[in-house]
């Protein structure tokens, strides 16, 4: 819980606050630009006091969403109400779950509303209200991690959902031995006929994104976009090999996806497939690539 004798010299006066715990994460100045303000990297803090019923429920889905609970509100109108509103949709079919977890320094997760199943990509914190929404969807067939580093709750939600953990052979470790789909090789593998898990080795070895619909596509850690829109990816957060995240960058040429959305960074949209492989060539250029 947040700590109002803790909050940052920097919050604009009023009933929201940030304490001194925030490790600078960017869930919530993701879920509320405008509200929250702060680098990219840096300790976050409110701006401005949000303003109409609409900003106060954006501000409010960012403090239960904050992995280590570092956003407060005096007088606590409205938390409760909020801690129930996510997953919240922001495409067809495509939910963002909030809570994120500390494990995963504040990692983005997306639930994948499918009649043949619903698919969570990377694993959020396994809070009460978020279980019993994702019951009430229809629960989780599958659960897709990008990666080794965003695997968060995984477990719990395998236990408390029965979902069918999927991750490449180059990123298990010890808490993910026991997953039950382990994707092998360089190869894009069908997971069923409308879900591709594509191979995409750099920020980890055994990095890999989901593919839905030839529409959104689930990128972990390897692409992002900025609070612009620009795509981005960095050397900086590279923990295996830049040149094979290069070459993965450039693999994703060949496929065909208007929506971009990550763990860390801000989920992005082109107009067309089209569109977003011309920007998509322009940052592998831009990064060194072909």
């Amino acid at each position: 819980m947040a700590l109002l004798a803790h909050r940052v010299p920097e919050d604009a006066p009023g009933d929201l606050f940030v304490d001194t715990s925030c490790i600078g994460c960017d869930t919530c100045r993701r879920l509320a630009p405008g509200i929250f303000g702060g680098g990219a990297s840096g300790r976050s803090f409110v701006a401005r006091q949000p303003q109409g019923e609409e900003e106060r429920r954006r501000a409010l889905l960012a403090l239960v969403s904050c992995p280590t609970a570092s956003i407060g509100s005096a007088s606590h109108q409205g938390v409760a109400e909020a801690s129930r509103a996510l997953p919240e949709e922001v495409a067809p079919g495509v939910l963002d779950c909030g809570y994120a977890a500390e494990s995963s320094y504040g990692a983005s997760a997306w639930l994948l509303r499918r009649p043949e199943g619903n698919v969570l990509v990377d694993s959020p914190r396994a809070a009460r209200p978020l279980l019993e929404r994702l019951r009430a969807m229809g629960g989780v067939r599958t659960m897709f991690l990008t990666h080794r580093d965003d695997v968060a709750d995984h477990e719990r939600f395998r236990e408390a959902l029965g979902c069918e953990r999927v991750l490449h052979e180059a990123d298990l470790a010890r808490g993910t031995a026991d997953v039950e789909w382990v994707l092998e090789g360089g190869e894009p593998v069908a997971l069923d006929h409308d879900l591709l898990a594509i191979p995409v080795p750099g920020h980890t070895r055994g990095s890999a994104a989901l593919l839905w619909k030839h529409t959104y596509l689930f990128t972990g850690d390897h692409l992002w976009a900025d609070p612009e829109g620009r795509l981005e990816a960095s050397r900086s957060v590279c923990w295996w090999s830049w040149e094979a995240q290069l070459r993965s960058l450039e693999r994703l040429l060949s496929f065909e996806f208007s929506w971009v959305l990550p763990g860390h960074g801000r989920p992005t949209r082109r107009e067309s497939p089209e569109a977003m492989r011309r920007d998509l060539a322009d940052l592998v250029e831009r990064l060194g690539g072909r």
